[in-house]
């Protein structure tokens, strides 16, 4: 579908283009990482040293302190997919450079969290067996298209979701449901940690709660990820939308949200921004019922469209 602008309430069509050069693409994601991803900066053009003798595009520490590799092309190109798997491989074999390079950047405080490494490509396009490739490797890369446009336009999406619905779209099924929980279920054997194991030993009350407010998420977009964490368990896109940290007697939902930007607050809704706490997101609700959840579904709807989806 093109991209238009409307100008008196006519639709004009905008023109697609590309970066003279890769480096331009690169040096837009790494000025605006945080808008893109939710990541830091850590370090561009990072040397794997003489042996490996090549060089990072860009490293990063996501929103929970885990590495981020990115690699980009401005062309389809399946050597980017070959790359990453390279650079991915070295990084566990190296932990302490990728470590040092954060201290250099962010002193000796920030504790990195080495259960989940994310590997980010960007491309215009993807050939269908590179899709392939990374369906079969189960390996942990996200595949990112991008559209540049002549106005000074920029859109990313991650594509591999995408394909993957598209593919199980004619079996009869719901394709949202299907390919959410292949890939909740992907990420549920490949992680540390489980979503079974946040539920083990808590009330029916409240495994039914938790999973009625799992499936509310993952209904949200096909393209959104569980990842179980130590004290909960996070949902994200480029970035998290929802942390749920499930007790014994309550749900806790941390939610990317401003919370001068929400009108309305119910009574268990609570600014954390200044208060230390498990998950990312600056606002906090505390889920004791499905009423409870009831009321939160349009805060974690606007969470969600806050990110971006």
């Amino acid at each position: 579908m093109p991209f238009f602008e409307i100008k008196e309430k006519q639709l004009k069509k905008v023109p697609r283009i590309n970066f003279h050069y890769e480096k331009e693409l690169q040096t837009l994601v790494e000025k605006n990482l945080e808008a893109i991803f939710n990541c830091r900066f850590v370090a561009t053009e990072f040397s794997t040293g003489s042996n490996h003798a090549g060089r990072i595009d860009t490293l990063a520490l996501s929103e929970e302190n885990n590495p981020v590799i990115i690699e980009y092309k401005k062309i389809e190109s399946s050597e980017l997919i070959n790359q990453s798997l390279y650079y991915l491989s070295w990084i566990y074999d190296h932990k302490g450079d990728f470590e040092i390079a954060v201290q250099k950047v962010f002193g000796k405080s920030v504790d990195i969290d080495w259960t989940d490494i994310r590997v980010i490509c960007i491309a215009p396009n993807y050939k269908k067996f590179d899709l392939h490739a990374v369906k079969v490797m189960g390996a942990n890369i996200e595949l990112w298209t991008y559209r540049y446009f002549k106005n000074e336009t920029i859109y990313f999406e991650e594509i591999y979701q995408k394909s993957l619905i598209e593919e199980q779209g004619s079996e009869g099924k719901n394709p949202v449901m299907v390919a959410a929980g292949k890939k909740a279920a992907f990420t549920r054997a490949t992680c540390t940690f489980t979503y079974e194991e946040h539920v083990h030993g808590k009330s029916e009350k409240i495994k039914k709660t938790a999973e009625l407010i799992r499936e509310f998420i993952i209904k949200l977009d096909p393209s959104l990820e569980e990842l179980p964490k130590k004290s909960y368990v996070a949902y994200r896109m480029a970035q998290n939308i929802v942390c749920m940290e499930i007790q014994k007697q309550k749900i806790l939902l941390y939610l990317k949200l401003n919370s001068k930007a929400v009108k309305q607050k119910p009574v268990f809704f609570r600014d954390v921004s200044e208060i230390g706490h498990y998950g990312t997101g600056d606002v906090e609700l505390t889920i004791a019922s499905e009423q409870d959840f009831e009321e939160a579904k349009p805060l974690i709807q606007q969470a969600y469209e806050n990110v971006g989806g």
